[in-house]
């Protein structure tokens, strides 16, 4: 595994002000995601765990602090070119699978690609080798419908590493699922993440 820095909070602080009233949702925080490394925040519901996540995607400003996503400073950014560092380096799995419920599970996966101009026959076979990875060879043509919940977020993590981000943010990604599913899923994510030297942030309880 290489030292290369991926991410990094240097200082980060979210204030969210509503007339008089501030709310300090985050304050002082630090630290640096290697290439290839797993590191996960841990907190109570109503932490800010979720909010930092959103900071480190570019998916909101911080009101304080700098996150650098492999040294580009996010919020000095356009938000044009923010959009294309993130959609290019990042990878996101939320507590929900978000599947498009009309589309298969492997063109669910694709369409990560086809949005980039992935020629399709490409886009669907790297899609049907990721699902194969995830144990998900058999339900290929399968909709979402037709997935148990814990083969539903597999997809979602399939999707999430199929355009290859050097870093994955997944959001209590087991969150909806019963022990022995969370289990599976959890580590299924922290596997494919490994194999493909990709670094991931998980937030968890």
């Amino acid at each position: 595994m290489t030292n290369t820095m991926v991410l990094s909070a240097d200082r980060l602080g979210k204030t969210y002000e509503s007339g008089p009233a501030r709310t300090e949702v985050l304050a002082d925080v630090s630290f640096t995601v290697a290439a290839g490394e797993s590191v996960a925040i841990i907190g109570a519901s109503g932490s800010g765990k979720s909010t930092l996540l959103h900071l480190l995607g570019g998916l909101d400003a911080p009101s304080a602090g700098t996150v650098l996503l492999l040294g580009q400073p996010l919020a000095k950014l356009s938000d044009a070119a923010r959009g294309d560092l993130r959609n290019k380096s990042l990878g996101f799995v939320y507590q929900f699978h978000h599947l498009l419920a009309e589309l298969t599970a492997v063109q669910n996966v694709a369409l990560a690609l086809r949005i980039r101009r992935t020629p399709p026959l490409i886009a669907e076979a790297k899609a049907k080798t990721l699902l194969e990875f995830v144990g998900l060879g058999h339900r290929l043509q399968h909709l979402p419908s037709e997935l148990s919940g814990g083969e539903r977020q597999r997809v979602a993590i399939a999707r999430a590493l199929v355009t290859e981000p050097a870093c994955v943010l997944a959001d209590e990604p087991t969150g909806n699922l019963d022990q022995e599913n969370g289990d599976r899923v959890f580590a299924m994510l922290c596997e494919i993440t490994k194999s493909r030297n990709a670094s991931l942030v998980l937030v968890t309880h």
